[in-house]
């Protein structure tokens, strides 16, 4: 039978980190399965970001795998013992918690989930070469860079979160073309009221968009009419994906209480979920923020929780 840990951490953003460098200094000896490839690379969706200019700390900004270098090395310092594996079982229904890789099982007291959700990406041709050349999933995250600033911008998508970020970027942008595949916004109406009601907003009803344009730089965007099949091209510097993210949650199915779209479930003001002992932090149950800094302070949260818990267990 595996060693009983006393607490296992799944995931290694900046949720996972934070939660580990805190967990480690309170003697609790976390162990991480920091993830592989499954719902993208360890480190999470900042180790696939160049410039993090809103993180707190560095007045310069920072490279995002670099930030997330970081906050390894700090975990590695207290003692955190991690493996770049992806979790593919787990079972709650008993104690101590199993928690299975490809290459390892082990066995847990508490458990921290830290696994993330993954921006949706279109998949058009130049998607690949362009992210983070003027492609991005988050206008919040790199709206204010400066090759943005004054320049024409786009947001694809026509819900709450497609209005929110256009009308973000408007403070940035001459101008934000708002794409949307249909003739009215899925946005609630006071969202839709502020999309109408700011002169910055241009929206482009009833089309797709077809790819990015330009060499090593977005220069513009193609969208297409899809009543009509006419394209055309808009030249711009940026293009924004609010199309939703998908939360890294589907080993956890059947184990833990998740919502309609596949986010865990926690106790209002806790990281508490359903089950005791098993915690979540980061972008995995928040679907509102969804920046490193509110990761990191929800990882900090779970491992003060956890730690607690134990101690009420009598487990130190």
């Amino acid at each position: 039978m595996s060693e009983v840990k006393k607490l296992v951490i799944i995931g290694s953003g900046p949720a996972g980190h934070t939660a580990a460098i805190y967990a480690a200094r309170a003697n609790l000896d976390p162990f991480m399965f920091e993830g592989y490839m499954s719902g993208g690379p360890a480190g999470g969706q900042l180790t696939t970001t160049t410039d993090v200019e809103n993180y707190p700390g560095f007045p310069e900004g920072v490279n995002g795998p670099d930030l997330m270098e970081l906050f390894r090395k700090q975990a590695e310092r207290f003692g955190t013992e991690m493996y770049r594996e992806d979790v593919s079982e787990v079972d709650f229904s008993k104690r101590p918690f199993t928690i299975k890789s490809e290459k390892r099982e082990v066995q847990a007291q508490s458990v921290i989930i830290a696994t993330g959700a993954t921006a949706r990406r279109m998949g058009v041709p130049s998607e690949e070469k362009m992210w983070n050349n003027g492609m991005s999933a988050c206008a919040v995250c790199d709206g204010a860079l400066p090759f943005f600033k004054n320049q024409p911008l786009m947001v694809i998508g026509g819900g709450d979160t497609a209005v929110e970020e256009a009308s973000y970027l408007t403070k940035f942008g001459t101008v934000v073309y708002l794409v949307h595949r249909r003739d009215e916004l899925r946005a609630s109406k006071i969202m839709q009221k502020r999309a109408f009601d700011n002169p910055k907003i241009d929206i482009v009803w009833d089309s797709v968009f077809v790819d990015a344009l330009g060499e090593d730089f977005v220069t513009g965007a193609r969208v297409k009419n899809i009543k009509t099949n006419e394209e055309k091209d808009i030249p711009l510097a940026g293009i924004f994906y609010a199309i939703g993210h998908t939360p890294n949650t589907s080993v956890f199915k059947g184990q833990i209480d998740l919502d309609e779209t596949g986010y865990i479930k926690v106790k209002s003001g806790t990281q508490q979920t359903n089950i005791e002992g098993v915690f979540a932090a980061g972008d995995v149950h928040d679907k509102v923020y969804r920046q490193a800094v509110t990761a990191a302070g929800a990882g900090c949260a779970s491992a003060l929780e956890a730690e607690r818990w134990l101690a009420e267990q009598g487990i130190e």
